[in-house]
Parts: structure tokens; C-alpha cells; sequence
């Protein structure tokens, strides 16, 4: 087969609107564990803290972290990757404090959400949007 401009334009085109059909079945699979996690109850805005740095220069290790207060489990959620789901941290009785602190990898710019289950059982949401400079995930 011979390449000519015409074939390079539609198979670019072809690329760019693949591209731009899976942006939004990476959203969809983070509210489908959002729902997972929890069972499709209301979910409240106080009582959580997410710190998550507005650029970061790197994709590869942002640092991330919550607190959460009273809370039994916290999950952490970036909703723009192909696997949302980064981390479910679980906290005993007997936890000194209901907070988590790591670095993940982000595939670009894009959502940090994070859900605290209270004790409880109520469920409460912050959320972050994060610039990235840099693709961490071939970006």
C-alpha cells in the first residue's frame, strides 16, 4: 500500500476521534467504583480534606493527601486515568488519625477525587483538579 497524504489525514482523524471516545469511558469507570464503593448512597462535601497540588511538573509522583476525621475507609480516585481507582485505605479503632499521604501517577490533567466512609456510615467527597505539565502515563 502507498501512503499519500490523503490515507496520513484519515488515518490521523481516525486516531484523534479514537482518542476522543475513550476520554469519557475513563469517567465512566471511576463513578462506576465511586457507585461501588458506596452502594449508590448520597454523598455529603464536609468533613473531608484532599491536599493536592493545583500543576504538577511531573505526572509520574504527585503527592496527594486526605484527612478525614471519624472515617473508617478512604478511597482516592484519579478519574482520568484507565484504572481510576488508586488506593482504599482502611482505619482500625484504634487509628491515631484518619489521614493518608502518597504520590500516584496521573495520565494527565484531570480529577483527584477522594471518599471518606464515616463511622457512621455516611459518606463524604472532596475533589481536586490537577494540571499536568508532563504525561505521567505516556502523555
Amino acid at each position: 500500500m502507498k501512503l499519500t497524504r490523503r490515507h496520513a489525514l484519515v488515518m490521523g482523524a481516525g486516531a484523534a476521534l479514537a482518542n476522543c471516545i475513550t476520554l469519557p469511558a475513563f469517567a465512566s469507570l471511576g463513578d462506576d467504583a465511586i457507585a461501588a464503593f458506596t452502594g449508590g448512597a448520597e454523598v455529603g462535601d464536609t468533613g473531608i480534606t484532599l491536599t493536592a497540588p493545583a500543576i504538577a511538573e511531573n505526572g509520574n509522583t504527585v503527592p496527594v493527601s486526605v484527612d478525614a476525621p471519624g472515617a473508617a475507609e478512604i478511597m482516592v480516585l484519579a478519574m482520568g486515568n484507565p484504572t481510576p481507582a488508586v488506593g482504599t485505605f482502611k482505619f482500625g479503632e484504634l487509628a491515631g488519625s484518619q489521614a493518608a499521604s502518597t504520590r500516584i501517577r496521573l495520565a494527565g490533567t484531570q480529577d483527584v477525587v477522594a471518599i471518606a466512609k464515616m463511622a457512621d456510615g455516611t459518606f463524604v467527597k472532596a475533589s481536586s483538579n490537577v494540571k499536568v505539565t508532563i504525561g505521567g502515563c505516556g502523555g
